[in-house]
Parts: structure tokens; sequence; C-alpha cells
């Protein structure tokens, strides 16, 4: 009995924590793993053209709404400036007219020589 007893009050306690944190992770700065997981699927638009998945335009719009401060633009730009140079083939150009494509137009253009720090 005083086992479970004290697994549930260590339960709650955990759903309290989370309850309390959960404002400050939603307001959370964009990281890279987000914009890795947001943008995989427009890479086979960004090398072979062609049709822009639909699960490419969510995520270039999922990271067009999570990118609220001019930090999270700066890291996102760095992100995607940084995971592009490690993709064989990929084109610049065409990489950067997926905002438009997608509707969610993008507040820089992303190449090997942006200066994201900007």
């Amino acid at each position: 009995m005083a086992r479970s007893a004290v697994c549930g009050a260590a339960f709650i306690v955990v759903l309290l924590c989370v309850l309390i944190t959960t404002p400050y992770v939603i307001n959370a700065t964009v990281t890279c793993g987000q914009v890795v997981t947001l943008l995989t699927p427009c890479i086979p638009f960004g090398v072979f053209g062609g049709t822009v998945p639909p699960e490419c335009c969510a995520g270039i719009k999922g990271l067009h709404d999570a990118q609220n401060t001019a930090e999270d633009r700066r890291t996102a730009c760095s992100c995607i400036q940084q995971g592009a140079a490690l993709i064989p083939g990929i084109d610049y150009d065409r990489i950067n007219t997926l905002g438009d494509r997608c509707g969610s137009p993008c507040p820089y253009k992303v190449y090997p020589s942006t200066n994201c720090s900007e």
C-alpha cells in the first residue's frame, strides 16, 4: 500500500512539473533538430526538382510559424545552410523557391555565402 501511495505522489509531482513547464517549452527557440525534422521532406525537391511534396510545404509552414524572434530566424538560417551543404547535388536556387511555392515566404534566402548572423 505504501509503495503505491509513493508512486502515485511521484506521478502527481511529475505531472505538475510538466504542466508548469509546458508554456516555456512551447515558447522555446527554434532548434536545428526541429529544422531538420521539418525540412527533411524537402530534400528530394531540392536535389531533383519536380513536384513539391505536401509534407515539405507542411514543414515550411511549421518552420515559418516557429520563427518568432530574430534569434529563431538566425538559428533556422544557419541550420538550413549547414544542412544543405551536406546534401550532394542540392540546388540552392530551387530550395529558395520553396517558401513562395508553399505559400509561406521565407524572410531570407539561404546560399553558402549567406550571412545568417544578420
